[in-house]
């Protein structure tokens, strides 16, 4: 019997792939990353290799140093023939009831203003009640065809039509995205979202590469213009402290504030006229 230390089917081949690709995308050299992980440069090279099979203390410290978010510490893990070390929970359940409803009170606080609850692809996994009536608003009464941020931007008939800067919001949402890619190279569903928002109509073809040094601007506002209407937000995100689950890693809540006072005059009436 196997226990929960022993390899499962040792593949160093794999493991070795996988932390080259990650030591890629965070420009590391062998050498500092094995001094960040307090491993010998040749223990490292290795494994890399696939002389050696790391033990899963090793593949831990590999996978700090590397800041491997949890569910590709997972993959790492698995590739070296080890079990995962990080559940992943559905919000829905029981283990996860105390934090499902912070969420809910989280979004349920922004009111009159809209927040969202997001994934790491940026799927709305939760919205309170502020950012329904201001989509619908914007989309002539109608719910979007969407449940994904970038979807909405990019889509044309749905928020792209309003969307006052587009080009300054898509640019920041997609430059966030070829990050996601560049710094998760095994993440295949992050791939097959970004070439679908690059296949959408009007993308700039400098989009379509990612720009490392972009400096990104202090504040980014979402400006929406609507039957004469103008109306101004900026957002805060809200992530989950040292979390030791999947699902929580990668969960975070925008949430949406007013820039002036006739952007908040408007949400409290829409408030009042539900």
């Amino acid at each position: 019997m196997k226990t929960h230390d022993a390899p499962l089917a040792p593949a160093p081949a794999r493991t070795g792939i996988l932390l080259r690709e990650w030591r890629a995308a965070r420009r590391l050299s062998q050498l500092d990353l094995a001094l960040d992980a307090e491993l010998s440069a040749r223990h490292l090279s290795y494994i890399e290799t696939g002389k050696a099979q790391p033990s899963r203390e090793v593949l831990g410290r590999l996978a700090q140093a590397l800041d491997m978010p949890l569910r590709e510490r997972n993959a790492l893990l698995v590739a070296a023939g080890y079990a995962p070390h990080y559940p992943e929970s559905a919000l829905g359940a029981p283990d996860m009831a105390r934090i499902e409803q912070a969420i809910g009170l989280m979004l349920k606080q922004q009111e009159p203003y809209p927040a969202f609850l997001l994934n790491r692809y940026w799927d709305i996994v939760a919205a309170n009640g502020a950012a329904l009536r201001l989509n619908r608003f914007l989309l002539d009464g109608r719910d979007s065809p969407h449940r994904n941020m970038l979807r909405h931007v990019f889509d044309p008939q749905d928020l792209r039509a309003v969307l006052a800067n587009h080009a300054e919001v898509a640019g920041d949402l997609l430059g966030h995205l070829h990050a996601l890619v560049a710094s998760s190279p095994g993440d295949a569903k992050a791939r097959a979202l970004l070439d679908e928002v690059l296949a959408y109509p009007g993308v700039p073809q400098r989009w379509r590469q990612r720009e490392p040094g972009a400096a990104p601007a202090p504040l980014l506002s979402t400006v929406f213009r609507k039957n004469g209407q103008e109306l101004r937000f900026f957002s805060t995100i809200t992530t989950f402290g040292t979390p030791r689950d999947v699902t929580l890693d990668e969960l975070h809540i925008e949430s949406c504030f007013p820039l002036d006072e006739a952007t908040a005059a408007f949400c409290q009436t829409l408030a009042r006229s539900e």
